[in-house]
This record gives C-alpha cells, structure tokens and sequence, in this order.
C-alpha cells in the first residue's frame, strides 16, 4: 500500500498545467472521497486496488485522456454532469452564456431550446435556475442525448424535454422565447485540434465548415422563424468571430445586437433580439 501524500507526488509528470490538481481528482474518484479528504488525511494508506484504479487512470491521463472522462464527469453552473466521448466537456467560458441567458426580461413560462444541447449542459443549468420556464433540449447524437437524459435524471431535472433533431429539423412550426446554442466553431484546419482535450472531443462538436462559421450560420438563418417577437438567441463562437457573428445577426433582422466576454477577456457570447411582431 502507498499513502495519499506519495500516490499524489507519483503524479507530478502529469501533461499540462494543472498536474497535482488532476492527481487529487482521479485519486478522489478512486478512493470516492473529496478532495478536501485528501488535504485532511494526507498519511492515510490506500488499498492496493484503489492504488492500482489510480496508477491505470494515471498512465491514462498521460496519454493525453482528458480528466473529465476518466472520472465521467464535470462540473458546470455548479451541477456535476456525466460526459463521455460522446458529448463536449463542458467549460466555463458557456457560463457566460447561461449568466446572460438568466439576465434575459423573458415570460416567467418563457420557452425555450437549446440546440446541439451535447451533455445537456446548458439546458440543465437554466432548467435549474428557471423552474417556471418550459426548457426544451435536441441534439443530433442519441448517444449524447442519452448522456443529457442521464444528467437530467440524477439532477432531478427530467422536466427538460430532450428529444433527437439535426438543428431546427426537428421542431418545425416551434417558436421559442429563447434559443441557446454552443455549436461547432472551430476551423477544420486550426491548429488547436491537436492540442489538450480536445484531440478527444468528438470532432462533429467541434469543427465547422466555411472558417468555423457554417452551423453558426445556420442557426442565425433559421433563427427568426422559430422565435416570438421580442425573443432573443445567444450563441457561444471562437473568439475571432464575434464581428461575424454580429453581422450574421445584423442581416437577419436582429436587434440589440451585442457581444460579451468570457472570463479570459475574449469575445465569446453573441446575441440579439428577434423584433417585435
């Protein structure tokens, strides 16, 4: 048996910039305690199966395996969801979108969609926020719709209805008072595809044609005939793209068209208002 304090050192090759904080997160999930359990008990012997558990989740991690799917899931808006390879990981950078989302003058019913909704992040966190609201959820994946059902079940969060659609595909005739979405942006060429978790991220979620804009594009298109009067959509882009995203929304009609930034002072979020009928 080993002790928590050389289990930990034995972690210190971790990649990347945060190698003792991903040491403590897969050694908590083996031992099924938190992190501050850690911190308190530091001499405390471990089993040679968790040893074991822990060393295998180590050599993992080493190959690049993004923490979040090692221990199946992240946090987000406070809310601990499943992930796995089927879904994005879910960043802080879209709180900056849900924040925005909950400062919105909409109904206390208000409908709403989150399109390519992956883990069900960000439906989740509204949902939870907004128990009045009627929050719909679609992606294109079953198997990433499976996961959003799964975190809307344990979060006791079932109301969101989630169901299976290629973007508007599956709600025709549907208008909302918000639509939410963080689609692919990512050039199929950029270089960041090579890099950290995201070489484990499940591309269709990620990359986009036409620089990165091509589903952005498309949500913008079909945004007005699915919104109220009034009603607003928020979406999450590269932050090179708010300038076309803003003209995006500026051709379709949009009003009050605006761009906020995420927490590393990047233009991330971009939004308007669908005029009122």
């Amino acid at each position: 048996m080993a002790t928590v304090r050389e289990l930990l050192r034995s972690a210190d090759d971790l990649p990347g910039d945060s190698a003792r904080r991903d040491a403590e997160i897969l050694l908590g999930h083996c031992l099924d305690k938190p992190r501050s359990w850690l911190y308190t008990w530091p001499e405390g012997e471990v089993p040679l199966s968790r040893c074991e558990q822990y060393l295998g989740l180590l050599d993992e991690r080493r190959r690049g395996l993004p923490v979040a799917y090692l221990v199946g899931q992240r946090e987000f808006w406070s809310l601990a969801l499943a992930v796995n390879e089927h879904t994005l990981i879910p960043r802080p950078e879209t709180e900056t979108l849900v924040s925005w989302a909950l400062e919105l003058a909409l109904p206390a019913d208000a409908r709403v969609l989150d399109l390519g909704t992956g883990s069900g992040a960000i439906a989740l966190a509204l949902a939870s926020e907004r128990p009045g609201w009627e929050v719909e959820a679609v992606d294109a994946s079953e198997e990433a719709l499976d996961i959003a059902r799964r975190n809307a079940q344990t979060l006791d969060l079932a109301r969101v209805r989630l169901g299976l659609s290629d973007w508007y595909q599956g709600v025709a005739g549907e208008r909302y008072h918000l639509l939410v979405a963080n689609p692919p942006y990512i050039d199929e060429g950029d270089s960041h595809l090579q890099l950290g978790d995201v070489r484990f991220e499940p591309r269709s979620a990620l990359v986009a044609a036409g620089a990165g804009l091509a589903d952005l594009s498309q949500l913008v298109a079909g945004a007005v005939a699915h919104l109220f009067g009034g009603g607003w959509i928020l979406l999450e882009h590269g932050y090179q793209q708010g300038a076309a995203v803003r003209s995006l929304l500026q051709d379709a009609g949009f009003v009050e068209i605006s761009t906020r930034r995420d927490l590393a002072g990047q233009e991330r979020i971009t939004g308007g208002c669908c005029r009122a009928e």
